[in-house]
């Protein structure tokens, strides 16, 4: 159960973790009620996916219907109903990227990637977002988005920048970067964006909370070849460490511990057939004109 300490903790998170902090206890309580959703559902008289759609931390949920859950659970301890109720409120909160969810993907990675507090990523084809300069970002989405206005581009564009600047806040986020060699010699949007970008790159690099590596062409071949993946973590709450899967077919998130932890042996294990920091950062200085 959540304890003052935890809330206490939860005062500098945001709306989005702290959802998820409350869908997971929420989950922990009707499980050890005994019910299941669909009975809860039925009780309710709710939609059938909606007690699924909370514990998957997928909508908000208010005040009253945590109040009720509790209720129907038997949760008496009320310091644990008003922690969880303080959870519900504040994960309310709106937040700097509200007001640019018409250009997020579904999901909210976003919402999950602000509240993360270390971020690894494998990217096997183009720079990771965190890494991009800006006519970089405007050449790979432009050319996803042939259809969309300019402003919509612009808006994606300031979103992605808006992201990097966790990089360098109050309390940054731990940046680990691998991607693959092929992504430095991909010529995106132009030789002279290439070279703005590599010293983009090499800047970044240089951050303390920033590990940037180069997967190069002769480690071979290894299990995430397939695409490009994030690790969301959270380290006073590692239980709600997640996994994000892009791809065109659709965004997947794995939450299941077992399941981030063996992607997660897999990326250690990736790391160690990474060029270092400084053979990396040599490699891009080397293709400055």
């Amino acid at each position: 159960m959540i304890n003052t300490v935890d809330i206490d903790a939860a005062k500098d998170e945001g709306p989005t973790l702290r959802r998820r902090r409350l869908a997971a206890e929420l989950k922990k309580s009707r499980e050890e009620a005994g019910f299941t959703q669909e009975s809860v559902s039925r009780h309710f008289e709710w939609h059938s996916a909606k007690v699924t759609r909370i514990e998957n931390a997928r909508v908000p949920v208010n005040a009253r219907d945590v109040n009720d859950l509790l209720t129907l659970y038997g949760v008496s301890d009320p310091d644990y109903r008003e922690a969880l109720l303080a959870l519900a409120r504040q994960s309310k909160q709106r937040t700097w990227w509200t007001d640019y969810r018409d250009v997020m993907r579904p999901g909210n990675f976003v919402g999950m990637e602000a509240d993360a507090s270390i971020t690894r990523v494998w990217e096997p084809i183009v720079l990771p977002g965190l890494l991009q300069c800006e006519d970089y970002m405007r050449a790979l989405i432009g050319i996803g988005r042939r259809n969309d206005t300019r402003e919509s581009i612009e808006r994606r564009v300031s979103l992605r920048r808006l992201r990097q600047e966790r990089l360098t806040a109050a309390s940054p986020l731990q940046l680990v970067a691998l991607f693959d060699e092929s992504v430095i010699h991909r010529v995106v949007g132009g030789p002279a964006v290439m070279q703005e970008q590599y010293r983009k790159i090499i800047d970044v690099a240089a951050l303390p909370n920033v590990s940037v590596r180069i997967v190069p062409f002769t480690a071979g071949e290894h299990p995430f070849m397939g695409g490009p993946i994030t690790f969301l973590e959270f380290p006073d709450v590692a239980h709600l460490d997640v996994i994000y899967l892009e791809g065109l077919a659709g965004d997947y998130y794995e939450e299941q511990p077992a399941e981030v932890k063996r992607y997660r042996d897999e990326f250690e294990r990736l790391e160690t057939k990474a060029l270092s920091e400084a053979s990396t950062v040599r490699l891009i200085e080397r293709l400055l004109a």
